[in-house]
């Protein structure tokens, strides 16, 4: 695979594993920066981006909920994230990328209407923090 296609892949793979479907973009991430370590930041950037725009996806999902007992059968009755969402704030967004509770963490945040712009910064601070020491590990 040449650095386009594999940058295409990451930014895929890190989209989609911020929805709420699974995924390992980590794995990835550490894909391209083995074959091509010059894409260090690049990749980690687009890693960011991508992972960024699919936590704001889940966020609109949760703009749309009209009501709670809907939010609570989307979260599977889990509360949790969305107390922390109200207790906490945008702030709480800094966890997005943590498996499972950070689906539910976004769509909270939208459901509660956190400001877009303070929802978007925290998860990408969060998200690259995450990334930057995968990629850190592996370079």
């Amino acid at each position: 695979m040449d650095e386009q296609s594999s940058l295409l892949a990451l930014f895929a793979s890190s989209f989609l594993a911020a929805t709420l479907l699974p995924g390992g973009s980590e794995v990835v991430l550490a894909g391209v920066l083995i074959a091509y370590p010059e894409l260090h930041w690049t990749a980690l950037i687009l890693a960011t981006i991508g992972n960024t725009l699919g936590g704001m996806s889940s966020y609109i999902i949760g703009r749309f909920i009209p009501d709670e007992k809907t939010l609570l059968k989307k979260s599977g009755g889990n509360l949790r994230g969305l107390e922390w969402t109200r207790r906490h704030g945008s702030p709480i967004l800094l966890l997005s990328w943590t498996p499972l509770i950070g689906d539910l963490l976004c769509v909270a945040a939208g459901w509660l209407r956190v400001n877009w712009l303070w929802a978007m910064l925290f998860m990408a601070i969060g998200k690259f923090a995450r990334y930057w020491i995968v990629a850190t590990a592996i370079t």
